[in-house]
């Protein structure tokens, strides 16, 4: 996990003041790998700073997006929610407990190939299914999870 010194730099690289409120909202983010909804990160975030308002918390996420430190991510249940991870990789939605996990990069290589000659400046994928915590309770309670042959 990046330092606060780390996180501080970040932001000023970026334009943006160094604030407490900014530093809580960009430390929670960078430590999480559950890509949190703004609720989650409010909460997480007035543990640490209980006088960080809830208008204060989005206005920093919506600013943390807009300087490119964090990015937004809405999925089919058409919640808002947070990755800090800006290295190049797609995500996986369980369609039971609806968890996002990181899927690496290279399980859609082909994709990011030329198509038709086109310049392709981004790729998303969202893979879809049986988070394998979900896979093995539906397993046990006698329903056969689908199998997918990419490792997540």
């Amino acid at each position: 996990m990046e330092s606060r010194t780390d996180l501080s730099r970040r932001l000023r690289e970026h334009g943006l003041r160094v604030t407490l409120p900014r530093l809580a909202v960009l430390e929670c983010l960078a430590a999480s790998k559950s890509h949190p909804t703004a609720e989650e990160v409010e909460a997480a975030v007035n543990r640490a700073v209980p006088t960080a308002s809830r208008a204060s918390v989005y206005n920093v996420l919506h600013s943390l997006a807009d300087a490119g430190l964090v990015e937004e991510l809405v999925f089919d249940d058409a919640v808002t929610r947070y990755d800090a991870n800006l290295q190049r990789h797609h995500h996986f939605v369980c369609t039971r407990c609806r968890r996002v996990l990181d899927v690496d990069w290279s399980a859609a290589a082909p994709l990011s190939a030329r198509p038709g000659g086109h310049v392709v400046e981004s790729v998303s994928v969202t893979f879809r299914g049986l988070c394998a915590e979900c896979a093995r309770q539906a397993e046990a309670a006698g329903g056969a999870a689908r199998r997918s042959p990419i490792g997540t």
